[in-house]
């Protein structure tokens, strides 16, 4: 073990899923820093089960202008960052029975006024999706500028910069205490003491946890469980060019994943944070309405699991420095979007932690960083 002299840093990271190796790539540039993880490797929990898309369309407002700045990023990502494309181009289909169509008119006249969309119905909504049921949907909202993200690639490439500007990642480590000392951290684990002035809370669904281990404020940080199933799609059917489909009130979803499909419930029922686990009633549900909405029979399973996504009331990540602890910084409730948003983000948050304006780029995208805030909490 090495000695408490040689663990201090100028930032510790409490988690090291895309948040905290996103913003730790970032701010490695200029700083010592250390991402502390749980597990045995970082991305064990949420992202490492994301089936995560670039969808500009997706999201509320301050997550959807982060996902328009994170494009750059996306399409040009920086020399060496992944021998692999992150991006493959998807289209995104929202749907919507008779009885949603004023939710789906609402929906494209707010996106619209940021992302190109295209409103679509009879043979157009099912040319987009030939598995659609007919009768089922009536309209629905195209967005051509999507895309499946490859979340490996990414989540390695953030980490591989990390350690390339010295970056430091203690795996197998379980934050016990968090204490101040003067003007530094003195953050106990399940190994050793790392001691560090400032902290930032990237612990997923164990972010509210880590805020009560420092006695910060409470956020209100709710973990949901998500559940998604990879089914085989129909004989006959070649299914990689469809659109990823999902309801407009996002009760389900369906994309292609290697030739077959990966289906969801796009369930949201609370859980405590913890290593979730799919539900036989939520995969029920699941079969039940991806079979209503599509020309699809479900006889295996090929693969299921579950991931927790946290948000807090207004579904809007929380970024910033408590109000009540110096030095200890949440970037924390990004629900189902932190993949799509980690580079304007990760970004903004570094900025922010080291006491600096925003990004530019990032603010003419209409963000507004009192939207992230936790002074809004």
């Amino acid at each position: 073990m090495t000695s408490d002299e040689e663990q201090k840093f100028d930032i510790a990271i409490i988690g090291a899923g895309i948040a905290g190796a996103s913003a730790g790539a970032e701010l490695a540039k200029g700083s010592q820093v250390v991402l502390l993880e749980m597990e045995s490797q970082p991305g064990y929990h949420t992202t490492g089960r994301s089936a995560a898309v670039f969808a500009p369309v997706y999201g509320p407002a301050p997550i959807r202008a982060l996902t328009r700045a994170s494009a750059g990023f996306y399409g040009a990502p920086p020399k060496g960052f992944s021998e692999h494309l992150l991006l493959k181009q998807r289209d995104t289909l929202m749907i919507a029975r008779e009885d949603q169509l004023d939710i789906l008119d609402e929906h494209i006249a707010d996106v619209s006024k940021q992302t190109p969309v295209s409103r679509l119905t009879g043979d157009d909504l099912i040319a987009t999706n030939p598995l659609l049921k007919p009768g089922y949907a009536v309209a629905g909202m195209l967005d051509a500028g999507g895309s499946d993200i490859d979340v490996h690639a990414l989540h390695q490439g953030y980490l591989r910069q990390f350690r390339d500007a010295g970056g430091t990642i203690l795996n197998k480590l379980c934050v016990t205490g968090l204490n101040r000392e003067g003007d530094t951290w003195v953050i106990s684990t399940t190994g050793e003491k790392i001691y560090a002035p400032i902290v930032v809370n990237a612990a997923g669904a164990w972010a509210d946890e880590v805020g009560q281990l420092a006695e910060a404020e409470k956020i209100g940080l709710v973990p949901k469980r998500r559940t998604a199933l990879i089914v085989a799609a129909p004989d006959g059917v070649e299914v990689d060019n469809i659109a990823l489909t999902a309801d407009i009130n996002e009760e389900f979803y369906m994309k292609p994943d290697a030739g077959r499909l990966l289906i969801s419930p796009a369930d949201e029922t609370p859980s405590p944070a913890c290593d979730a686990q799919p539900e036989e009633l939520d995969i029920a549900i699941c079969i039940d309405k991806i079979e209503t909405a599509f020309d699809l029979s479900v006889r295996r399973i090929e693969n299921k699991w579950a991931g927790l996504r946290s948000f807090v009331d207004d579904g809007c990540p929380v970024v910033g420095y408590s109000r009540t602890q110096e030095g200890f910084f949440w970037l924390a409730g990004q629900g189902g979007y932190g993949i799509q948003s980690a580079p304007a983000l990760s970004r903004f948050a570094a900025s922010q932690v080291l006491g600096e304006k925003a990004p530019q780029d990032i603010l003419d995208c209409d963000f507004n960083p009192s939207d992230v805030s936790p002074k809004r909490i």
